[in-house]
């Protein structure tokens, strides 16, 4: 009987270890299958990796500027104001002073999608290079041009000036538009017409602030003047009739260099020098 007894606690022992070892088995091989599985996630891309790929496509288009055309390629969903920096190299044009144009003026939170570029796309831009910059700090201070203009009011006025009544002597175009004294209006959404030169000729501007450009019409020709060749604009209202204005653009250093325009009405004199100049000129 004791003999019985030992044989059944051995074989109860030995069926004890190998479920332990089977245990010890499949804990192993559950542990393998996890990493392996954890392995395989690591190196497979996820869903948000693969949406990203798929949203930084990038699109091909052309870029105008100064009449000049870039290939560009760039990503869709990138901003305009990442665009800007990417251009400042290629078109050597700091992005502060960049002006990115399609169907209108786009903003720099904008993506490129968002705004409507599609491969073949043409994209304008406008905007100062460094030495336009340079060129615009040479232009008149606040204080320079307040003493020029104390400096006017001593001589004679232009309308008195015998080179200028000779213009004036020959009356009102019937074409003027009307004159406003007193007054003061944004700059109309046409070309301001029914002007004279000094030859007497018609004059016509038409102030292209897309291209920073002001269009001079004459029966002639027409001039495409950049706004910062343009260094000061000065006018005085014609004695007796105030509501319209003599102007004069100074296009180079000297007094024999201003271009004298006539009949200009006064409600938009402040207007012209503002969107040539910038606000600080009616100071």
């Amino acid at each position: 009987t004791t003999k019985l007894i030992l044989l059944d606690s051995l074989l109860q022992e030995m069926e004890n270890k190998e479920n332990t070892a089977q245990s010890v088995q499949s804990d192993k091989m559950e542990l393998n299958e996890e990493n392996e599985k954890a392995d395989n996630e690591k190196h497979e891309p996820s869903a948000q990796t693969t949406g990203e790929k798929e949203n930084s496509e990038k699109v091909d288009f052309k870029i105008v500027f100064n009449k000049k055309k870039y290939d560009i390629s760039f990503g869709l969903d990138d901003t305009i104001g990442a665009l800007k920096v990417h251009l400042a190299d290629i078109i050597n044009v700091p992005n502060t002073m960049q002006k990115v144009m399609l169907k209108g003026l786009a903003k720099d939170e904008m993506s490129l999608r968002q705004v409507g570029v599609v491969k073949g796309s043409k994209v304008m831009v406008v905007g100062s290079t460094l030495s336009d910059v340079l060129e615009v700090a040479k232009k008149p201070s606040v204080q320079q041009i307040k003493e020029a203009a104390q400096e006017e009011t001593k001589k004679e006025a232009w309308s008195e000036q015998k080179v200028h009544k000779k213009v004036l002597d020959k009356g009102k175009p019937e074409d003027a538009m009307a004159g406003l004294k007193n007054t003061k209006e944004s700059l109309p959404g046409v070309p301001l017409s029914g002007m004279l030169n000094k030859t007497g000729g018609k004059v016509r501007l038409t102030f292209k602030m897309e291209l920073d450009q002001l269009w001079l019409g004459t029966k002639e020709r027409t001039e495409k003047l950049p706004m910062n060749s343009i260094k000061s604009v000065s006018s005085e209202p014609i004695l007796g009739q105030e509501e319209y204005h003599i102007m004069a653009l100074q296009l180079g250093p000297t007094e024999a260099s201003r271009y004298f325009i006539y009949w200009v009405p006064a409600q938009y004199v402040d207007g012209i020098k503002e969107a040539v100049m910038g606000k600080w000129q009616l100071f």
